[in-house]
């Protein structure tokens, strides 16, 4: 029996256990399988299936009647995804998961487990003699993204317990002192093997009335999305990068996200460091609301807490923000008084779990702090490309909602041209969703563009907008930190949104010394990019940095 078969019998074992509620299809076609009637009679048989195994159904695409392997190209296996995804919603169900792979080539097992909290699960193959796709459809209608979900972006040095800390509040699980909940964040080998993120992570817990829903092994991806299905609110973690020469990825991570707080976390034993400096700089440059998780207070005695919250507290003060300990002030304080301005303090251990009851507390009652005004806008972060799908687009969205089948623009490309697409599908944690708000960290897998066209930077706009592409923009900027001056000419990377691009700076007086404030011109050195009056961004070149907003911009040419 060849390899092929073997893969595809074990797909359906599930389907066949449950009462053989499988159908085979070979390819579904609008014209044909839409007209009439027939559209009615496969959505009726659709549910039939679903109701004949208690709720679930396998589809497999690309296959015959009687089960043998026939393939389909890449463009037919879309347009019969696009069609079975509108006969599940008739039938009052969704596609929740799609297994592809190609038929007559050596394939894989799809991993439970990828680098992007947002692909689809797929197998990496070969599609030389075409697709065969296996489609679990389950009761009821697609999750809409109504309900409140505030999303976190984390910072603090490296081996602070970023990632250990959150992999403990999303599982409930106590670390053992290895990092071992840390591994749930960290998606590359690499990264597994060394102990340090080296690029943005993304975890997601909720709250029902009952308490907190955690997930029960988040490289599962059926786990976190069925936390997505099932919370009344979701929390989403932004997961950045603690090692110095990172930084670039850490800014991306709290100045390209729509977040709502962030958490800053200060190891009991190092206290804060240069890089803590850093990143609170940069959370402020953001006039984001923050807590400080003052972690692994397990490995130190009291004391030694004590002086680092102390620390922490003059640290907060030297930049103008008022420290409030949770511990002493109580959590309703906390939530009352959290702002740009007001920094909570929470201590807190991964491995003995203090502080994470607390923090728990918080997160469920916060209230969520961005904003949903304006029209649908999306700067993307990450591309990709899933077979049988396409190009994936995935970020926050900034602004408005977007549904699957709307028509959007995708750009600006290299030449300043916005392409049209459309929203193919979407999807939230490895959940499928008929619509994402602003806030919601997804995948867009979208119609008429390849994935190579797409880069980091852009931004997914409504079909009807009517984009300006910038290459040059004023600014009123800060200097924060640089060795001597900043002269006509300077170039640093400017970040802003997802945008991580070199420009040269030009000083209205020439020059900025550290500290200084004033006005510039910003002009980037390769390419335009959707840039508009009001929008905050960061600029650095080595350990120099400073902060900036938009105040005029200049469309290209």
């Amino acid at each position: 029996m060849s390899r092929d078969r073997v893969l595809l019998e074990r797909a359906l074992e599930r389907g066949e256990q449950d009462g053989g509620s499988v159908e085979f299809k070979e390819r579904l076609i609008r014209d044909v399988h839409l007209e009439g009637g027939r559209r009615e009679s496969l959505a009726a048989q659709l549910r039939h299936r679903v109701l004949s195994g208690d709720g679930e159904a396998t589809y497999v695409v690309g296959v015959t009647d009687d089960g043998g392997l026939a393939g389909i190209d890449a463009e037919t296996f879309s347009e019969s995804m696009d069609i079975l995804s509108l006969l599940a919603e008739e039938a009052d169900c969704h596609i929740d998961d799609v297994q592809t792979w190609g038929v007559g080539t050596e394939v894989s097992i799809p991993s439970d487990r990828d680098d992007d909290s947002t692909k689809n699960t797929t197998a990496d193959s070969s599609q030389e003699n075409g697709l065969v796709g296996v489609a679990r459809i389950c009761e009821g209608a697609v999750l809409e993204t109504d309900d409140e979900h505030v999303v976190v972006g984390t910072a603090g040095h490296v081996d602070h317990g970023k990632s250990t800390l959150v992999g403990s509040l999303v599982t409930g699980k106590a670390d053992d002192g290895d990092g071992a909940t840390r591994a749930f964040l960290d998606v590359q080998p690499h990264e597994v093997d060394r102990g340090l993120s080296a690029d943005l992570s993304y975890a997601v817990y909720g709250f029902d009335d009952d308490g907190p829903i955690r997930v029960r092994n988040p490289n599962r991806k059926s786990d976190r999305a069925q936390v997505v299905e099932e919370a009344d609110r979701l929390v989403s973690f932004v997961d950045t990068v603690g090692h110095e020469p990172w930084l670039r990825t850490t800014i991306r991570g709290l100045v390209g996200q729509k977040l709502d707080y962030g958490l800053l976390v200060v190891e009991a034993d190092d206290g804060p460091t240069r890089v803590t400096r850093e990143h609170l700089g940069i959370l402020l440059a953001t006039e984001l609301p923050t807590i400080v998780a003052i972690t692994k207070v397990d490995a130190v005695d009291e004391e030694r807490v004590g002086e680092v919250e102390r620390e922490v507290e003059r640290l907060l003060r030297e930049v103008g923000k008022s420290p409030l300990s949770v511990e002493r002030h109580g959590i309703d304080a906390a939530i009352d008084e959290i702002d740009d301005t007001v920094v909570p303090i929470v201590g807190t251990s991964a491995i003995t779990m203090e502080g994470l009851e607390t923090l728990d507390e918080l997160f469920d009652r916060l209230p969520k702090t961005a904003g949903n005004d304006g029209e649908f806008r999306m700067y993307v972060d990450r591309s990709y490309s899933v077979t049988g799908v396409g190009a994936v687009a995935s970020g926050t969205v900034m602004s408005g909602s977007v549904e699957a089948g709307d028509e959007l623009l995708l750009g600006p490309m290299p030449d300043g041209r916005f392409e049209e697409v459309e929203v193919r599908s979407i999807e939230m944690h490895y959940h499928r969703v008929d619509q994402a708000q602003a806030g919601r960290i997804v995948g867009i897998a979208l119609k008429g563009i390849e994935e190579n066209a797409i880069s980091r930077g852009m931004v997914l706009l409504p079909a009807d907008a009517d984009p300006q592409p910038v290459r040059e923009f004023e600014a009123e900027v800060m200097v924060l930190n640089h060795p001597t001056r900043i002269g006509e000419g300077y170039e640093p990377v400017v970040h802003l949104e997802t945008i991580g691009e070199a420009a040269a700076f030009y000083p209205e007086n020439g020059r900025l010394l550290p500290g200084d404030k004033g006005k510039t011109t910003v002009e980037f050195k390769f390419r335009p990019y959707l840039v508009e009056e009001g929008q905050r961004f960061v600029f650095r070149e080595g350990r120099s940095k400073g902060v900036g907003t938009v105040t005029d911009v200049r469309p290209a040419d």
